[in-house]
């Protein structure tokens, strides 16, 4: 069923949405949106009317730039867009350092992070989460051309390095299930800086969020996502822990795009042939 605008925007006058940012590091922003007095009005913002959101905005499929228009897009980026949108708000994105991005968040430095960011409990700790919207795994990636055996987790042995990115879940399964077996995990700041030293030959595997890994491959000679790996991962945007007015916000904005049908187009946009789940409207 279709929610109306006017619906939503009762809902979140009911919960009482206070929102309150202190964005830095250079903003971009994205959409158009602009804000009605009435939800304008029941906002504390600051930036009247504007959404700060944090991310790491180079990591596809979910948020980047369109190297042929400059324009920032991604999975992430037209989901919050479409949140923002329902919230009456023009979505403001920051480019922050994942490794510190949920810190960054709780010093209130963004009113939320959407940056593939699996909920858990150690974050959760930290910030809360909104519910889910995206089902994640991990991913081995491999050069076929360096090391065309390799074809699962099991076939990487000691001395071997495997690259991460600072911060994930993926850095944590490395550690966890290969550094005992004498494999070496290398930390990066930015996901595609490892997909490049594994194209160069400097290390023998990749450990990252699936749909990641499968748009990196593309067009890097010899390399190949060999093994998903099913960590029974859940994406949510993250806030700040003192306010669960943002959270309860996001997650009606959310319900209702999934109502309409927005997150259908967007899903299917970004990730062709694969079923929407049912619990996000498919």
């Amino acid at each position: 069923m279709r929610t109306r605008f006017s619906t939503v925007l009762a809902l979140l006058a009911a919960v009482g949405l206070v929102v309150s940012a202190c964005a830095k590091n250079g903003t971009t922003s994205s959409g158009s949106t602009t804000p009605t007095t009435a939800t304008t009005a029941a906002l504390t913002l600051k930036t009247p009317g504007k959404l700060t959101i944090g991310s790491c905005l180079d990591y596809k499929p979910f948020e980047y730039k369109d190297p042929s228009t400059g324009q920032l897009v991604g999975f992430d980026v037209e989901i919050m867009d479409a949140i923002a949108q329902k919230l009456g708000l023009e979505p403001v994105w920051v480019k922050a350092n994942f490794n510190t991005i949920f810190t960054a968040l709780a010093g209130g430095q963004f009113d939320t992070v959407a940056a593939a960011s699996t909920i858990t409990p150690e974050r959760q700790q930290v910030v809360d989460f909104s519910n889910p919207y995206y089902n994640a795994r991990q991913s081995l990636t491999v050069n076929t051309t360096k090391t065309p055996s390799i074809t699962s987790t099991d076939q990487l042995t000691s001395g071997m390095s495997v690259g991460v990115q600072k911060g994930t879940t993926g850095e944590m399964w490395a550690k966890t299930n290969l550094q005992s077996k004498g494999i070496v995990i290398k930390s990066y700041t930015n996901a595609p800086d490892a997909f490049t030293d594994l194209e160069a030959g400097r290390l023998q595997g990749v450990i990252n969020d699936e749909p990641s890994s499968e748009q990196e491959v593309t067009g890097r000679a010899g390399l190949k996502v060999v093994e998903p790996i099913d960590t029974g991962e859940h994406y949510g945007f993250a806030v700040g822990k003192s306010h669960p007015d943002v959270r309860n916000g996001i997650n009606t904005a959310l319900a209702a795009i999934i109502a309409n049908g927005t997150y259908t187009t967007i899903f299917q946009k970004y990730f062709p042939g694969v079923p929407v789940p049912p619990e996000y409207g498919g």
